[in-house]
């Protein structure tokens, strides 16, 4: 007479069952964890916060203007000038896990990157990270001085070398405190217009520089050479500042972000702050795009992560550089409408033409 009745399985068979089950469910946890900790070359960008260029932000639990100006008259207004940004999600020094790449590839939210791209060879995190902050430096100056100029109020700048990068084709060349005056026979008073002249000057031949060093002119020769990372053009390798003397002080209180490309938004924030008129009418309105102290709006990367994040905080409006419209198409949000600008003058018409309700011309094919 037998225990088990006739089909049952032995316990034989039951025992290798269960530790067959056992050791694919622990293979499975131990892919997991390896897929979470085990580092991809590739770093991953995402929609980053946005932030009112009118509003305030909190610095060590103390509420502060995001700009602030002393000196000039401001006036309130009604609405929010947001810019935009970009989480980036790793670096050479802090790779992510296959786990979150894998998640990169299928959420059309996020776009993977091969490290080597995203950082160029020989160029340290920190080294990186302290260009970015220059830029966004660079980025602050240049939207003031092109805020003040649309407003009418003078002022006068220099550009300086703050250092030759090492091995690059301005080492030994260009010295840490040069003025410069002039690239390829033009003259150069801010970083945007320094950026336009290199990458017109090409890479095959010397450009000719003159600058201010210890009181006298120098004339030299630089050849440029194109730039490592995810957008090649032509660079000389250095880092640069520009010093403004303004007659009023305007004070921007964002340090966490890094980049020149809230210029535009900045400008356009201290243009409403010094304009007796509302720009805004109560509409909340997001935006990018570099600018030079000219008044330029130049492209910028990243911009369908910004187009995410300007709708995540209720944005109906984005402000985006000209020559980013090709790159909306097919990227833009429900509810948000696209407005390219091309100059701070394009970018304070389109606010005044939303407050008479005027109807604006979007990006084409968007």
């Amino acid at each position: 007479m037998t225990i088990f009745e006739q089909g049952d399985p032995s316990p034989v068979v039951k025992r290798r069952s269960r530790t067959v089950g056992w050791l694919m469910l622990a293979f499975t946890a131990v892919s997991a964890i390896g897929l979470t900790f085990f580092p991809a070359p590739y770093v991953i960008d995402h929609p980053g916060p946005t932030y009112d260029t009118l509003g305030s932000i909190s610095v060590d639990d103390t509420e502060f203007d995001l700009i602030s100006i002393l000196g000039a008259p401001t006036y309130d207004t009604t609405g929010e000038l947001r810019l935009t940004t970009v989480t980036r999600t790793g670096n050479p020094d802090s790779l992510p896990g296959w786990l979150d790449v894998l998640t990169g590839w299928v959420d059309p939210s996020q776009t993977v990157i091969p490290v080597s791209v995203a950082y160029p060879p020989g160029l340290s995190v920190e080294a990186n990270r302290e260009a970015a902050v220059i830029d966004m430096e660079n980025s602050q100056q240049e939207a003031i001085a092109a805020a003040l100029s649309y407003v009418g109020i003078a002022y006068s700048s220099l550009l300086t070398v703050n250092q030759a990068l090492e091995g690059g084709p301005s080492e030994g060349v260009l010295l840490p405190g040069d003025v410069i005056i002039s690239a390829d026979g033009q003259f150069v008073d801010d970083v945007t217009a320094l950026r336009e002249i290199i990458a017109q000057s090409g890479t095959q031949a010397p450009m000719a520089m003159v600058v201010k060093r210890d009181g006298s002119d120098i004339d030299l020769e630089v050849l440029p050479r194109m730039s490592e990372g995810e957008t090649r053009i032509p660079m000389i390798g250095i880092s640069v500042s520009g010093m403004y003397d303004f007659p009023i002080s305007v004070d921007i209180a964002l340090d966490n972000v890094g980049g020149p490309s809230a210029g535009a938004m900045f400008a356009l924030g201290i243009v409403d702050k010094l304009s007796a008129e509302d720009l805004t009418h109560g509409q909340i309105v997001a935006g990018t795009g570099t600018i030079s102290a000219a008044g330029e709006i130049g492209p910028i990367g990243g911009i369908r992560h910004k187009l995410l994040g300007a709708s995540y905080d209720g944005a109906t409006i984005f402000l985006a550089p000209a020559g980013n419209c090709g790159d909306v198409v097919g990227h833009i949000p429900d509810g948000l409408t696209v407005i390219p600008m091309a100059t701070l003058d394009d970018a304070v018409d389109a606010m005044r033409a939303l407050a008479s309700g005027s109807v604006l011309a979007s990006c084409p094919g968007t």
